[in-house]
């Protein structure tokens, strides 16, 4: 089971992801509101087991630490993004939050990397560009693209770790090489599948 919830004041798509049979339970990119992000969680009676992070913008990690301490959930991050989680003005939220953020994951994960919640399985794949350490999310047919991928767009490349360039080999190489029937979940904006985005994204 699948539910957007869209958080903050940059309308981040925050994703609570259940495994139905155990009620087990992921949360990726909690940028802000923690109170609707839970209610979500106690509305399904789940078993949060991970707090996710496909990147360590402010936007994207806005609610991570009162989750933590809510769940007491390990935090689950692309190791390449270990200075941007440390540094408020690298993760941008000395600017864009109403406060400074710095902490350290839990847990650091690299490029095929695997981890299980419930019956199901998060694969985890490095997509630097966005940021140094970016990184999508797959379970099954399902992918959470973080600000590496949107729906007919990319993530933009001008902040602290950005490259085009990487971006867009990034994309190229690790995601387009994925079944075109696989489901796009961005980290703003609408859905979309890899076969829309292969054929509808001027970036590609």
């Amino acid at each position: 089971m699948i539910e957007r919830i869209v958080v903050g004041k940059f309308a981040v798509n925050c994703f609570f992801v259940m495994c139905d049979e155990t009620k087990e339970a992921v949360i990726i990119d909690p940028g802000a509101q923690a109170n609707v992000i839970d209610r979500q969680v106690k509305k399904h009676e789940a078993k949060v087991k991970y707090i996710v992070l496909t990147h360590g913008h402010g936007d994207h990690i806005g609610a991570v630490e009162e989750l933590k301490a809510l769940y007491n959930v390990p935090v689950i991050a692309s190791e390449d993004e270990d200075d941007m989680l440390q540094n408020p003005d690298f993760n941008e939220s000395s600017r864009i939050c109403d406060h400074a953020i710095s902490f350290t994951a839990d847990q650091y994960v690299r490029d095929e990397d695997e981890l299980t919640f419930g019956n199901k399985t998060m694969k985890f794949i490095m997509t630097p560009g966005h940021t140094k350490g970016g990184m999508c999310i797959h379970i099954d047919d399902h992918l959470f693209t973080g600000d590496t991928l949107f729906n007919r767009s990319v993530g933009r490349t001008d902040l602290y770790g950005g490259s085009h360039q990487t971006l867009i080999s990034s994309i190229a190489f690790k995601l387009l090489r994925l079944d075109d029937e696989t489901k796009v979940y961005p980290g703003h904006g609408a859905m979309s599948t890899i076969g829309f985005e292969r054929e509808h994204n001027p970036f590609m």
